[in-house]
Order: structure tokens, then C-alpha cells, then sequence
């Protein structure tokens, strides 16, 4: 797989929440760290994720904001 997106983080998935359109899929990418992605649940189906497959999770975004209390 060659993507532009500088931040692929392979992982596990390790949960899945179907919705009429949409699916949550959580993946962890580390021990006891999870990514949450919403996806449609077409691209779901394309993708044939289950849980316990080895899955990328990318992420390409123009800013990434930090905050404080």
C-alpha cells in the first residue's frame, strides 16, 4: 500500500458498531492505545473488516490542534 498520508499506524481491529450508514471501527494500535474511525458501512463491506484483522489506520489531516487546561 503507497499513500501520500504521512501517518499510517497499523493495528488491530478490535470492535465494530454497525449503524444504518455508517460503522464504528476501533482499532488498537498499541497495547491498550485505540483509534475510533467512522467509515460508511459500504466501504465496511468493501473492506471486509472483522474483529482481529490487521487493518492501517491513516491519518491526513491539514492541521492537528493542541490543547490545556
Amino acid at each position: 500500500m503507497k499513500i501520500s498520508a504521512r501517518n499510517a499506524l497499523k493495528g488491530i481491529v478490535k470492535s465494530v458498531e454497525l449503524g444504518a450508514v455508517n460503522a464504528e471501527v476501533i482499532v488498537e494500535i498499541a497495547p491498550g492505545k485505540e483509534i475510533s474511525s467512522i467509515i460508511t458501512k459500504k466501504s465496511f463491506e468493501n473492506l471486509g473488516i472483522k474483529v482481529g484483522k490487521e487493518v492501517y489506520t491513516v491519518i491526513k489531516a491539514s492541521s492537528v490542534m493542541i490543547g490545556i487546561d
